[in-house]
């Protein structure tokens, strides 16, 4: 059997994606907010359950975009979503992407009080005194802590990102973040991941640099 590739220049191989997503997604139709978002995850993922299993809070996307204008930081739970995140664009904007899993007192703390690094990573997020978009991609000890942090009236953010991937009280976790009046991007079930945390990022970033993409 002969195989038929794609005659497609390096520059247009995005562009294409995008367009057989759309293809595929046939007539589906997203808010208009939430449709950029959606497609880069499955552009990310080339899973197509994104399309049903991405949940926003009523205004997420915009709360965030003008979070980001006004220098909001994004704070990660691992190295891999931080060097997925476009810190160019946000620094243009006054943010940084900060992740504390490699830290010593992080692992200190996480040591003496018997949990994980990950939930030690958000109590360290709580003190600092800048707006967060908090996006987890691995580790559903960091948002069952931080839906703790935010019960507690100890951090604020203008976004969590709750995608992380799994088995282990993954779906619990998200549905803890959901239940919470804070504005959440969340990935129901148990898909997700690091790449997903940092595509949806930069999502919000490339709208920001398309004078909001929408």
């Amino acid at each position: 059997m002969k195989i038929q590739l794609e005659n497609v220049s390096p520059h247009e191989i995005e562009k294409r994606s995008f367009e057989i997503i759309t293809e595929e997604l046939g007539d589906r139709v997203f808010p208009k907010d939430q449709e950029l978002i959606i497609k880069r995850c499955i552009h990310t993922s080339a899973d197509f359950d994104y399309a049903d299993n991405m949940c926003f809070s009523e205004g997420a996307v915009e709360k965030a975009l003008n979070a980001i204008k006004n220098g909001a930081c994004i704070v990660t739970d691992t190295q891999m979503a931080r060097s997925g995140i476009n810190k160019k664009v946000l620094s243009r904007h006054g943010g940084e992407v900060f992740c504390f899993m490699s830290d010593e007192d992080v692992a200190e703390k996480a040591k003496k009080s018997g949990t994980t690094r990950a939930a030690a990573c958000m109590e360290k997020a709580a003190a600092l005194e800048r707006e967060l978009i908090i996006a987890v991609g691995n580790a559903p000890t960091a948002l069952v802590r931080l839906y703790e942090l935010i019960k507690e009236g100890k951090i604020r953010p203008a976004l969590v990102i709750g995608v992380p991937v799994g088995f282990v009280n993954v779906v619990q976790s998200k549905e803890l973040i959901m239940e919470t009046d804070v504005p959440y991007i969340v990935a129901k079930g148990r898909k997700g991941g690091s790449n997903i945390a940092a595509c949806i990022c930069n999502a919000l970033l490339y709208m920001m640099d398309q004078d909001r993409g929408y």
